[in-house]
């Protein structure tokens, strides 16, 4: 067992003076791996908490949301502070469902380092493959942990053996599980070559049996080699080959070395009171601390580079808001990592915006206060009096701040670029369910908007409907689930409606009159339009042949107003009209009784009247869609796009092992393509769109729409 850390204890934070003495380290694996377990394990082994808790209990730390509690899995980021050996460890407990990658992402922004969690019992899913992929990128620093080897179906041996192939070369366990009748009672040190016991409940060391002898060596060669080819004393390989025995300080110090530089990757493992202390090493002595880290490319608000800056306790202030959480009791409380300079509460700083607009999140540019510091630890937020450079730290009262967003120094404001964050591309239509819920409904999007930048939220004019852009199913369930349960809210999801639009499907001649004679002053105006429908794309034409002064100048403006009305509002379905060019071409004004508004009715009864002579086509939106699959989902991805009236319009390989498809295909049809992509690709697949042009709706398919009132 780990050495016990009073100031660990929960009520007091673990605190750092010095960035040398911090790591950072977010947890990442698919869902049910057994990352949030593994934090609980880590807190019991530094004496963090007395006892573990357990997710089908709600009785962890890291998943204290009542959503998180309900649904027994992780949908938020969170902090768990450690101390293990005079280090401070911020464990970033992050969600392993795809529909919280926003969080996930976040959670990797505010990391130096990534343990990947994989569970001995279930293997590795296509989202923890991506997840290597995109650290390998950035070289982020990263080991693997194999949780759950006292399960029934563990298979240690063969889940070690699909990280090999599927992570690539540098993948090498440090330990061994040791399995008597069924029970893991201890590991092997495959570098120490010792057995450490943990059958009574705390670590005792010994040699191991001889009836291990050729399992340690099998791998352990595999270990020093792999550690040899990353070591920078190029005698080391000279010195084996040559059968000379390796000093085994001299590997770990090579092996720490290159598992900071993000070119060895050490597997570990974890049990029932089993590989605590071997992971916290690894932890404290393999991974980077924040002065090894890169910092992200920084900036002045109006986009010049900015240079020099480093993780500097005295340097000028930068720091970014990660995660957004906001209480109608206890406020907004953004969690945030310092990159340089010190954070102390009361300070005044910058807020510099994320730029993402589009979806809904107002770019910033403001002053605020700083309220309390604190280091949370499951619901507890415990005070601390600074956040030094590196360290992660929980600030309240920050009113604007949003994920995402920038604090600088009020007279030097600086903006970090922002993370790389997917587009939500499922929508959901909701509404109040009351007049109450809808009176509230604009403040509580407003809260979830703040606190999760994936989530886009719209208000279709043409639909009249409100429309919340996500993830996935899991992501609308717990959004739903906030907005009852937590801001009091109830609404319910209602079919989408997707904007047609209306063309006409030949020309025609009509006649516009409004002719109503009263007692006082009427109305007169008569118009004669000529319509014709224009190609795909055309928009509208209004074209003025009128001669003779049958139609005086100052109202063929007031013709032209009352047509575009007209085309606004629909002829046929209540879609916008377009593709047309109008003519007018003849009329008949009064003296008296004509005017403006006499000549804008006469245009729309005109365009009316073309309505009932000829036939009013409906022509659906078209995307232009790009999916990103592994190379075994192509087929299917390809005939599914078929099936949805697509076009494919081609395929291109991307990287090793992935192909881009670009295809065509109606908005009607992929309104839930986010939800079947991710079952058809094994949650492997990826995709975007953007609009590219209006084509006629199928007749037998107008029908079934024109019918729903859709």
């Amino acid at each position: 067992m780990a050495d016990k850390n009073p100031a660990g204890a929960a009520g007091r934070a673990p605190t750092a003076d010095k960035a040398e003495a911090i790591r950072n380290v977010a947890l990442v694996g698919h869902s049910g791996a057994g990352k949030t377990t593994l934090v609980e394990h880590l807190l019991a082994a530094t004496g963090t908490i007395q006892r573990t808790g357990r997710v089908e209990d709600g009785t962890t730390v890291s998943d204290f949301d009542e959503v998180e509690v309900r649904q027994q899995r992780s949908v938020n980021l969170a902090l768990a502070p450690i101390l293990f050996n005079g280090i401070k460890i911020n464990l970033l407990d992050t969600p392993g469902y795809a529909d919280f990658v926003g969080d996930l992402r976040a959670g990797l922004r505010a990391a130096d380092a990534a343990l990947f969690v994989v569970s001995a019992s279930d293997g590795i899913d296509g989202l923890t493959r991506q997840l290597w992929e995109e650290c390998a990128q950035v070289g982020m620093p990263r080991a693997v942990v194999i949780t759950k080897i006292d399960h029934q179906r563990a298979d240690f041996d063969e889940v070690l053996a699909t990280c090999q192939d599927v992570f690539g070369d540098g993948v090498a366990p440090l330990y061994l599980p040791v399995v008597t009748n069924g029970h893991v009672n201890g590991l092997i040190g495959l570098l120490s070559q010792k057995f450490y016991n943990y059958a009574t409940g705390t670590r005792a060391e010994r040699d191991p049996g001889p009836e291990y002898q050729a399992q340690i060596e099998e791998h352990r060669g595999v270990l020093i080699e792999g550690i040899i080819q990353e070591s920078e004393d190029e005698s080391l390989m000279d010195r084996y080959l040559s059968g000379k025995e390796l000093d085994t300080k001299e590997l770990i110090d090579d092996l720490e070395k290159a598992v900071a530089r993000g070119n060895f990757y050490p597997v570990l493992c974890s049990g029932l009171g089993v590989g605590a202390q071997e992971i916290l090493e690894i932890v404290t002595q393999g991974f980077p601390s924040p002065l090894e880290h890169p910092l992200a490319e920084i900036t002045t608000v109006d986009g010049k580079p900015v240079q020099g800056i480093t993780c500097d306790p005295d340097g000028p202030l930068v720091a970014e808001v990660v995660k957004t959480t906001s209480d109608p009791y206890v406020g907004r409380i953004s969690l945030v990592r310092v990159f340089s300079g010190t954070l102390r509460p009361d300070m005044t700083v910058h807020v510099s915006g994320h730029g993402l607009s589009e979806r809904g999140h107002e770019d910033h540019d403001v002053d605020e206060r700083i309220g309390t510091l604190s280091s949370p630890l499951g619901k507890t937020q415990r005070t601390v009096p600074k956040a030094i450079a590196g360290d992660i730290v929980a600030v309240a009262k920050l009113s604007r701040a949003e994920t995402g967003d920038t604090l600088s120094e009020v007279d030097r404001p600086l903006l970090m670029t922002a993370w790389s964050m997917p587009d939500p591309l499922l929508p959901v239509a909701i509404r109040a369910k009351s007049k109450a819920d809808e009176d509230k409904l604009a403040q509580a999007l407003g809260r979830l908007v703040a606190e999760d930048p994936t989530l886009r939220l719209t208000n279709n004019a043409e639909t009249r409907q409100l429309v919340l852009w996500c993830m996935g199913e899991a992501h609308t369930d717990v959004l739903l689930d906030k907005l009852a349960k937590r801001h009091g809210v109830e609404v319910e999801k209602i079919e989408l409606r997707v904007p047609l639009r209306e063309t006409f499907g030949g020309g025609c001649r009509a006649m516009g009159r409004n002719v109503k004679q009263t007692g006082g002053h009427g109305q007169y105006a008569i118009c004669h339009l000529e319509v014709e429908p224009l190609p795909s794309g055309g928009g509208f034409e209004f074209v003025d042949k009128v001669v003779g002064g049958v139609v005086p100048r100052q109202f063929i403006p007031s013709v032209e107003k009352g047509v575009r009305q007209q085309m606004e509002r629909g002829v046929a379905h209540g879609y916008p009209l377009v593709d047309v060019r109008v003519t007018l071409y003849d009329g008949k004004a009064h003296s008296v009784d004509s005017s403006d508004m006499a000549f804008q009715i006469a245009g729309q009864l005109a365009l009316k009247e073309c309505a009932a002579k000829v036939p009013v086509l409906l022509l659906e939106p078209v995307d232009e869609i790009s999916v990103l699959v592994a190379d075994e989902y192509v087929g299917p991805v390809m005939s599914d796009l078929s099936g949805r009236r697509g076009r494919v319009l081609g395929t291109e390989p991307v990287g090793t092992g992935r192909t881009l498809v670009k295809a065509e295909a109606p908005q009607l049809e992929i309104t839930r393509y986010a939800i079947d992509l991710r079952s058809m690709s094994h949650g492997t697949g990826t995709f975007q769109r953007t609009f590219l042009r209006y084509e006629p709706l199928p007749s037998h398919l107008a029908g079934k729409v024109t019918a729903t009132g859709d």
